[in-house]
C-alpha cells in the first residue's frame, strides 16, 4: 500500500460507556520489522462537523466567539494573505465577520518529525481522548456559556479518572501497572545567592533518555510532566513502566536540567530521588540583561495590529495581543528607515524591544535581513573572556549572527547556522523550540566607554522568517580571576 497509506499498522478503537454522553477513541500505532523507512510528520484524530450545528468556538473562558462559514474562505468572499491558512474575509455571508480572519493553527517543523529506519520496531498508544457531546434547555443566547461550563466540569471528571480503567488493550497500562517518582529540585547560582534556591514552579518531567533539552523534540516515546511547588518539590504519578531521564527547566534561569542517571519505572514502584541540584550556565557576574528567562517573548513589545486585519475577539484581552495577524509587518512601520537600537540603562525592553526580529520588505516578495544594536557602556574592562548568553524563544528558518563593535566584521564573532522551523511568527505565538547560545568575547574586543553588540538575522526568504528572543545577558569574567592589575583603561 506504499504511496496510498503510511507504512504503519494502526489499531483504531472507539469506546462508549453506559450513562456517558460521548465516546472515547484511541489508536495503537506500530511500525514493524517488515516495514520500510518512514517519516511520521503528523497524526491526528479529526471529525467533520456540521456547520449548521457547530457555529460557536470556545477555547477558554474569555476566548469564545461565533464562527464564520466555510464558504467565507473561498474567493471572492475571502482573500488569501501571506500563507494559505490566513484569509481576510472581504464579503462574508454574515456581515458581522467582514474584515476579520479565519486562521488554522499548525505549529510544528522538521525537528518534531518522527523518523523510522527500515524495519525499526516501534509501538505507541495515542489516547484515549473523550469526545463529549452535551446539550442544554436554556435560551439560545445563554446556551454557549452553559455548554462551556458544563464541558469544563466534565473535563475535571475525566482528569480525575485518568489513567482510564476501561481500555482493553494490554498496551495501555492501568493505574496499578504504573509507577511514581518524587523529589525536590534546587538551583545553585553563586552570583545570585550563596546557598541553594528552591526551583519554584519548575517544569519537571520524565522523557526517554537523551541529551539536555532533548525532550523538546522527542515524540517516539512517552513523557510525564508536572510543576514543582514553592519549595521545588515534585511528584509525578501514573508513569508507564520504562527507562527515563529526569528533565527540567526553571522559570528565571537559563538552560536545561537533566539527570543523566536512568530512572527505571516498574509497576507499583515509588521512586524518591531526593534533592536534585541544577547549576545553570554562568561564568561571571551580570553586567546587564534584557528580558526574563521564561522561554517566551511575552514580556517584549507587541504592537497594535493593522486595523485592516484586526480580530475583534482580542481587542480587550491584553494578554492575547500577540494573537493578531500581520504583527510582523508593523516592524517596518515602527522602524521605517533604521533598525532597532536598544541602549542598556535607558531603553525599556517592554517598550523598546520588538517581540520578533523579522525581515524587512524591500519589494514584491523581496525581503532583507535586519540588524539590531545593543549599546552599553563599561566603566572598566576586566581581562579574560566575557560571556554573552542569548536564549531564543523561537526560530523559523533563521541565521543569527553576532558582531562586537564592528558591524562589518566578516566572519561574525558567532553564527548559529540555519536554525528552527516552528513557524511561531506566522501562527500568532510567542514561543516555539528553545535555543541557548553562549558567545565568548575576549576582553580585547571591548573598550572602556560605549560598546555595541550587533545582532543580525541574516536570512531573508520570507516575511514570517525570524527569531524571538527569550533573554540576553552579558557576563563579566569570573570574579576569582579578578584583580586590580586586570583592569584596562
Amino acid at each position: 500500500m506504499q504511496g496510498e497509506h503510511s507504512p504503519l499498522s494502526i489499531d483504531k478503537r472507539f469506546i462508549m460507556l453506559g450513562g456517558s454522553s460521548g465516546f472515547y477513541s484511541y489508536g495503537i500505532y506500530q511500525h514493524q520489522e517488515d516495514m520500510p523507512a518512514f517519516n511520521l510528520n503528523e497524526t491526528r484524530i479529526a471529525f467533520m462537523l456540521r456547520k449548521d450545528k457547530f457555529e460557536y468556538l470556545a477555547v477558554t473562558n474569555d476566548r469564545q466567539r461565533r464562527l464564520p462559514l466555510p464558504e467565507d474562505r473561498v474567493p471572492p468572499r475571502g482573500k488569501e494573505l501571506a500563507y494559505p491558512e490566513a484569509v481576510l474575509l472581504v464579503d462574508p455571508l454574515e456581515p458581522e465577520f467582514k474584515g476579520e480572519m479565519f486562521v488554522s493553527t499548525h505549529y510544528g517543523g522538521e525537528d518534531l518529525v518522527i523518523k523510522f529506519g527500515e524495519g525499526e520496531k516501534w509501538k505507541k498508544v495515542f489516547g484515549p481522548v473523550f469526545i463529549y457531546l452535551n446539550s442544554c434547555a436554556v435560551d439560545k443566547n445563554d446556551a454557549a456559556v452553559s455548554l462551556w461550563y458544563d464541558a469544563k466540569e466534565q473535563m475535571e471528571k475525566e482528569v480525575g479518572e485518568w489513567p482510564y480503567s476501561f481500555p482493553a488493550s494490554e498496551d495501555f497500562p492501568h493505574a496499578d501497572q504504573r509507577g511514581s517518582i518524587s523529589g525536590r529540585l534546587l538551583a545553585q547560582d553563586w552570583y545570585i545567592y550563596e546557598g541553594n534556591i528552591a526551583a519554584k514552579g519548575a517544569y519537571v518531567g520524565l522523557a526517554p533518555p537523551g541529551k539536555d533539552g532533548s525532550f523538546q523534540v522527542e515524540a517516539k516515546g512517552y513523557q510525564f510532566w508536572t510543576n514543582a511547588d514553592e519549595e521545588g518539590s515534585f511528584c509525578i504519578t501514573n508513569i508507564r513502566p520504562g527507562a527515563y531521564n529526569i528533565y527540567a527547566w526553571i522559570p528565571g534561569f537559563i538552560g536545561d536540567f537533566r539527570c543523566d542517571k536512568d530512572i527505571v519505572v516498574t509497576a507499583g514502584s515509588k521512586i524518591d530521588v531526593g534533592d536534585l541540584v541544577y547549576v545553570p550556565p554562568r561564568n561571571g557576574p551580570t553586567l546587564w540583561e534584557i528580558g526574563i528567562p521564561d522561554r517566551s517573548a511575552g514580556e517584549f513589545f507587541v504592537p497594535d495590529p493593522n486595523p485592516m486585519y484586526i480580530n475583534k475577539l482580542y481587542i480587550n484581552l491584553p494578554n492575547d495581543r500577540f494573537r493578531q495577524y500581520g504583527l510582523w509587518e508593523r516592524y517596518a512601520d515602527l522602524y521605517p528607515d533604521d533598525d532597532l537600537v536598544y541602549t542598556v540603562g535607558t531603553s525599556d525592553y517592554q517598550k523598546d524591544w520588538f517581540y520578533a526580529q523579522v525581515t524587512r520588505k524591500i519589494g514584491e516578495n523581496a525581503y532583507k535581513g535586519t540588524t539590531w544594536q545593543i549599546k552599553f557602556s563599561l566603566d572598566r574592562v576586566r581581562e579574560g573572556n566575557h560571556t554573552l548568553r542569548i536564549a531564543l524563544a523561537s526560530a523559523t528558518f533563521s541565521i543569527l549572527e553576532v558582531r562586537i563593535n564592528r558591524q562589518d566584521a566578516n566572519p561574525p564573532e558567532f553564527s548559529s547556522g540555519l536554525i528552527g522551523s516552528d513557524n511561531t511568527i506566522a501562527r500568532h505565538g510567542l514561543h516555539g523550540l528553545y535555543w541557548l547560545f553562549n558567545v565568548e568575547i575576549p576582553s580585547s574586543q571591548l573598550i572602556q566607554g560605549e560598546n555595541t553588540i550587533y545582532l543580525t538575522q541574516a536570512r531573508s526568504a520570507s516575511a514570517v522568517h525570524g527569531i524571538m528572543y527569550d533573554y540576553i545577558r552579558l557576563e563579566d569574567p569570573p570574579l576569582d580571576r579578578y584583580s586590580s592589575s586586570q583592569i584596562k583603561g
